[in-house]
């Protein structure tokens, strides 16, 4: 059997991103291994962490426990740069995705010696770390090494238009091809069609039944930038108003200290990571996504596929899922004013939420996971 393998930095990229992929490999005849950290660093608690890992077994995938560091310039990397080498040459791989960074960067550079006719080296670019606004620092230290792993490519899949018209002008080896894929794909049905008691739900979370509620669904982290939608809380007057969001990170603490400054503890609620977020969804008013940066955001196809109308940060990604003014508003990540004055807008607006969230829902379908599985089966094949 042709064998594969699936890298990224942490098993979460691999659980929330990627199942689909192992499961089109499996289908056209490839076994599967999957190389990662299972043990630091994951978006998702523990207890899933390692429940996925026992499903991977029992769908008989392979499991490599690989401490990558997400810094790509850290000494430690060469070890796991060494170890990544000796996977690679003790399976003889016909075929390698790798996901992340970190994962496209070392794992590219560990197979540059195999023979294209060997092994087929794919990378999917998540959102490149250079990109219209970044620092100048991130165009001098990844743009030339992104540019110069690509002659170790076959194929370059990039999930934004920002990224793929950058990534055309890289030169593959061996004549390889730069795709655009749509994301990863979110299963539109699941998110249009859950059923889920309102009243119920609301109380669940701590929610009064008759109150407005934003959401925001990321990592607690500088990059989602959950700051700017907090801050904008405080300026809106409404005693009714809530604000969830849902995930973990290192600056929950932080955002929690920050509340409690601000006086406004009560009308802000962290959740935590979740495995409900179709639910939550369908009970809240309003999505909120101020991300600095963003490949294409799942969480937002997500939100936009529950009908939810959107005010969102101006940036690769956001821009190729919302269209301002139809299906929300795009301003610039930390504008305050302007996100308090358009969230202030949607409360008070109900039939403007529903026109909003109608539209979203339509466009999400060009998202759907079907469209991408289509266009992944295809580049797999070939």
């Amino acid at each position: 059997m042709k064998k594969s393998l699936l890298i990224a930095s942490v098993a979460s990229i691999i659980d929330q991103f990627n199942m689909d992929n192992i499961k089109l490999l499996q289908k056209i005849g490839f076994e599967v291994t999957v190389t990662a950290n299972f043990k630091f660093g994951n978006t998702s608690s523990i207890e899933r962490t390692v429940i996925f890992k026992k499903n991977l077994i029992s769908m008989g995938v392979k499991i490599y426990n690989v401490f990558l560091k997400r810094n790509v310039f850290s000494f430690q990397n060469i070890k796991i740069y060494k170890q990544i080498k000796k996977i690679i040459e003790k399976n003889e791989f016909r075929l390698i995705h790798c996901h992340s960074p970190i994962g496209g960067v070392i794992t590219r550079f560990a197979s540059r010696k195999l023979s294209v006719n060997a092994v087929k080296i794919i990378y999917t670019a998540h959102g490149f770390h250079f990109f219209r606004g970044a620092p100048l620092l991130n165009w001098l230290l990844y743009y030339p090494v992104e540019r110069w792993l690509a002659r170790y490519t076959d194929v370059l899949i990039t999930i934004n238009h920002e990224d793929y018209f950058q990534a055309k002008k890289f030169k593959l080896r061996n004549g390889g091809k730069v795709y655009y894929v749509p994301g990863i794909g979110v299963d539109t049905s699941k998110y249009e069609n859950t059923v889920v008691d309102k009243t119920k739900k609301r109380k669940a979370l701590g929610v009064p039944e008759k109150s407005i509620i934003i959401l925001s669904v990321g990592e607690l982290t500088k990059r989602k930038n959950h700051e700017t939608i907090i801050r904008a809380i405080t300026k809106i007057k409404r005693d009714n108003l809530y604000y969830i969001i849902c995930g973990r990170g290192k600056l929950e603490e932080y955002l929690k200290k920050l509340c409690r400054r601000l006086g406004i503890s009560d009308k802000v609620i962290f959740l935590g990571f979740r495995t409900d977020i179709a639910e939550i969804c369908k009970v809240v008013d309003i999505f909120a996504f101020p991300s600095l940066q963003e490949g294409l955001p799942v969480a937002l196809m997500e939100a936009m596929a529950a009908r939810l109308p959107v005010v969102c940060s101006k940036i690769r990604g956001n821009t190729d899922l919302l269209e301002n003014g139809k299906g929300g508003e795009l301003l610039m990540p930390r504008d305050v004013n302007g996100f308090t004055k358009v969230v202030e807008k949607l409360i008070d607006d109900e039939f403007l939420r529903e026109r909003m969230g109608t539209h979203n829902a339509k466009v999400a379908k060009l998202f759907d996971i079907t469209v991408v599985n289509e266009k992944m089966e295809k580049i797999y094949n070939e």
